[in-house]
This record gives structure tokens, sequence and C-alpha cells, in this order.
């Protein structure tokens, strides 16, 4: 009797690591690293949708990456700015939903209008769920839910008593989007750093020693079949 496969998995979570490195390898300055990394998004995005993935949530810019140097710092936000206004285009031509996720008032004034302007024009999108994390970590995350806790709490909105796993999930930056089941990051590193701690409670987590702008369909694959080779159990049974 043949087993029954085992579905893709619906959202799929991916820390871009080693933009530097594949810079570095190659003699090439690491913003030439960060540029090609840019290019792989869409192709990966594709990917995912054709394979049957309806949510993909990627890493672009931490709230610690602040603390890299100046001159990289802006050459990043450089590229996000041209990045989020090609993205515009891209979405509308492979319909797919786009939402930034992060506290992005901390971001120039023009890459926040950017931002509000791709979602509104890809909020009717029915294709793709794509997550864009900018500025974004776990633990600010939660500290901002629970800041806008305690305010509806003190206006009479919300009641300690009531507050549940889903109403907390509510107050997160993820809200209306489900859990990923499967985390990929690239490059060879082993950790989750700040990255959707919560959300990721039940997530499988793929590592890799591909860095990023290398990643394909044929590494997206096997990734997707690590995930559906994984016995997956809840409770502890």
């Amino acid at each position: 009797m043949t087993e029954e496969r085992k579905p893709v998995p619906r959202h799929v979570a991916i820390i871009l690591d080693g933009n530097g490195r594949w810079a570095k390898k190659r003699l090439l300055p690491r913003n030439a690293g960060h540029a090609a990394g840019s290019k792989n998004v869409e192709k990966i995005c594709s990917a995912a949708w054709n394979m049957g993935i309806e949510y993909v949530t990627m890493y672009a810019f931490s709230t610690e990456n602040w603390s890299r140097p100046q001159e990289e710092v802006d050459a990043l936000m450089k590229l996000l700015y041209s990045y989020l206004k090609d993205c515009i285009k891209t979405s509308k031509k492979n319909n797919m939903q786009v939402r930034v996720i992060g506290d992005i008032t901390r971001l120039a004034e023009d890459l926040q209008e950017r931002i509000r302007e791709l979602e509104e024009v890809s909020a009717a999108n029915t294709g793709l769920h794509f997550q864009v994390a900018l500025n974004y970590g776990s633990r600010d995350e939660m500290i901002r839910a629970v800041r806008k806790m305690g305010q509806d709490i003190r206006a009479g909105q919300l009641d300690p008593g009531d507050i549940t796993e889903t109403i907390l999930s509510d107050y997160l930056d993820t809200k209306g989007i489900p859990d990923p089941d499967l985390l990929i990051r690239t490059s060879g590193e082993q950790r989750l750093s700040n990255y959707l701690l919560w959300q990721m409670a039940y997530t499988e987590f793929y590592f890799t020693d591909v860095l990023w702008p290398d990643f394909d369909r044929a590494e997206l694959e096997k990734a997707v079949e690590f995930y559906r080779n994984r016995d997956r159990r809840f409770g502890g049974v």
C-alpha cells in the first residue's frame, strides 16, 4: 500500500543569509551581494506559489541590522526603496499580495509611503501572500503588542482575564497570517536571530549551507521535501 504524500507547507518563513559571503567569494563589495539577493526574491516567491505554498515571509532587515556600518545600512535602505518600487509592478504581474511586518516608523518617510502604497495596491490580489519583515525583531514585536494591549485594558476595551493565545496573536504584526510550517535559513547559520519567535513554536527548521543568492527552486524543493518527510507530532504524542 502506497503511503499518502504529506502536503507542502502552507507557510514558509525564510531568513535570507549569506549575501555578504556570496559577494566576498567573488571579490565583490558586500552591496553587490545584497543586490544579488534582492533579485532572487521574486524567483523564489514564484517557485513557492507554483509548488502550492500560499504564504512566504522573508526576513529582509532586522532591528539589529541598524548596528551595521552606516555605509552598509544606507546602501540597504537605498536597495529596499528600489525593491519596494519594483515590487509594486511585480505584485501586479504575479497577482501577489504584499504585506510588511515590523516597526516601519523608524524608516524614512519616503520608504513608509512606498510601503503603504505597495500594501494598498496589492491588497486585493489573490495569489501568494508575501510578507516582508522590515525593521523587524520578534522581541520588539511582542513589546509593541503588550503596550497596545495595555492601552486597550486601560481604555476598558480588553479584560485581562479574557487574554488568550488567539487574542495575543491578534496584537502581533502577523495578525491573520497562519503560523509558519517551515523555516528555511541559508548560509549554514543555525539560529533564529529574533525572528517570529512566538509564531514558530511548532515550526520545522531547515538549515542549508547554500548562500541566499544561490538558493534556487531546486534548493527550495529540497527544503519542502525535508518538511514532507518529517513525522510532525503535537502535544507530546
